[in-house]
Parts: structure tokens; sequence; C-alpha cells
């Protein structure tokens, strides 16, 4: 594995630091059916093919043939029952993540970036225990734009010269990419990446021969 020189190292959530899926699956499920949209139920591995989307996007790619007026009423009690859901039953936390953060919080500043809803973050540093980890985070729900924006915002306000991304999917790859950060692919996590990372990890612990 090589070493990177950083100033700060930036994380996705979902299929990164934790899998919720088997929460949100209920969480969606209900939305959907209280939108009777019942005949559309989704599944947790459903949602590992999409998560690292936009949740606009996941809604269409779930949603296809629906009216924009029906993903309208739709996308706020998603979120609102997501956001209920993983406050009674968190998502699971891949193995050696708590001690890896603290390890490297010794040393590092620690950032995240996802594609997901307001207060998604602080829901799971909340209740992983992680907020002393973290120095500061973005999502699109914060500021309006995606990933790779997002990823420049938090280098530009946090001062970062030399950050890295660690993700899980082609779209993190991608928006590294277009952010101009070096990308450490996650693979023990949700999705693919369809070209070559700058590095990959199997296991998060792996973090510390990196760094």
């Amino acid at each position: 594995m090589k070493h990177f020189e950083t100033d700060g190292i930036i994380f996705d959530v979902d299929g990164t630091l934790w899998d919720t899926t088997p929460v949100v699956e209920k969480a969606w499920n209900d939305a959907m059916d209280k939108c009777n949209l019942s005949y559309g139920h989704v599944t947790a591995n459903q949602l590992k093919g999409l998560f690292g989307l936009p949740m606009e996007m996941i809604i269409d790619n779930i949603f296809p043939n629906e009216s924009a007026e029906v993903k309208s009423r739709f996308q706020p009690l998603c979120f609102k029952n997501e956001h209920d859901y993983l406050l009674q039953t968190p998502g699971t936390l891949y193995p050696k993540i708590r001690e890896t953060l603290s390890e490297l919080s010794k040393t590092h500043k620690l950032f995240i970036v996802s594609n997901c809803q307001a207060g998604y973050i602080e829901l799971f540093l909340e209740k992983t225990g992680f907020t002393p980890y973290i120095t500061d985070h973005l999502c699109p729900g914060d500021t309006g734009v995606h990933k790779a924006e997002n990823i420049k915002l938090i280098c530009q306000r946090n001062n970062l010269k030399n950050a890295v991304y660690v993700g899980d999917t082609h779209m993190d790859h991608e928006a590294c990419e277009q952010a101009g950060v070096p990308f450490i692919f996650a693979a023990y996590g949700f999705g693919k990446t369809k070209k070559t990372p700058d590095e990959t990890i199997r296991s998060f612990d792996d973090l510390l021969k990196l760094f």
C-alpha cells in the first residue's frame, strides 16, 4: 500500500462507515404505503445499489413512471420516516470503524461529505458518538449542490490543500476526479468502481497503513 501525505481525510457515510439499508428498507416502504405506492416496495439490496446517488435520483430510479407531483409528496415523508426509524434503530457500523477513527483523529483532521439530506450526518454522529472525531461535514441538504462541489467546499472552508476521500462507489470516484482529490476505494462497501482508484482498502483499519 502507498503512503498518503494529507492534511484532511474525508469520508462517505453509507457503505463506508455504516450500513443502514435494513432499517431504511422498512422506513421507505412505510412511506410508500402512506403514499399509496405499496406496489413498489424497495429492498435493502436494491438500496445498496442506489445509495451514493443524490436522493432525487434514487427516487427516480425507484419510481421511473410516477409523476413529479407524486415524487414530491413522497420525498419529505421518506426523509422523515428514515430519520425517525434511524433514531430508534441506528445503522450497523463496519468492523474497526470506532477504533480507527479514534486513532486517525490523533494525527489528522477528519471530515464527512455525503449525498444525503440535511440532518442525516448529524444523526449519524449523534447515534455513534463520533462527533469528537469529525472536524466538519457537508451534504446536498446543507448546500444544494452534490458531492464533487461539497468536497471542494469542505476543502475551501477548512483550508485543505492535500485532502483525500474514502468512499465505496463509482459515483464517489467520479466526484473525487471532479474535485481533484485522490480516491481511496472501500471495497467492503456497497458498490464498485469502474476505474482504478488511488488505493483500495479491504477493511476500514487498512487506513492506518496509509497515513
